[in-house]
């Protein structure tokens, strides 16, 4: 009984808190990731280049500071159009649509996420984001209602209580 207990208050709290699956990355890692992709621009080949900036794209869009995952979506969108296969566009749309998750721009993050679906159906990464962008779509919008009725609960009440003053 305990044990239900205790999943109920967390559920509550990851509904408030926002709690998701999609992992963080420490300043550290990404650091390492600079200094990586640093490293392959002093004339390593193509390949390798872009395997850098990919993990580095990775570490920026999974990061809790905002200008950081400005800066992987930024690096994400430059390298779009230079995506030779599906599955680095698969990779590249997926990374952007966490990007946009973090920072808070859910429809266009299911916008991504819906692309990345279309290169590859079953791919799970992308199907559980697109649960986790859905379920906060639909959260926001169950605040939102809650903080209208308040609001017209409030004026509503206000309204009833100045009428009662005057009869």
């Amino acid at each position: 009984m305990d044990a239900k207990i205790g999943k109920f208050f967390d559920s509550i709290g990851d509904f408030f808190t926002g709690g998701d699956q999609i992992p963080w990355c420490d300043s550290d890692i990404i650091a390492g990731c600079e200094r990586e992709a640093a490293e392959a621009e002093k004339g390593s080949s193509d390949d390798l280049k872009n395997e850098c900036i990919m993990r580095l794209s990775w570490a920026l869009v999974h990061s809790r500071r905002p200008e950081d995952i400005q800066r992987g979506i930024a690096m994400l969108e430059a390298s779009l159009g230079g995506s030779s296969s599906p599955l680095q566009m698969r990779e590249k749309l997926y990374l952007l649509a966490v990007g946009y998750y973090r920072s808070g721009d859910f429809p266009r993050s299911r916008q991504l996420v819906d692309r990345c679906l279309e290169i590859a159906p079953d791919w799970r990464q992308a199907l559980t984001l697109k649960k986790t962008i859905e379920e906060k779509i639909t959260k926001d919008g169950v605040i939102g209602i809650g903080i209208a009725a308040t609001a017209v609960g409030v004026l509503v009440g206000g309204i009833a209580a100045a009428l009662a003053r005057k009869g």
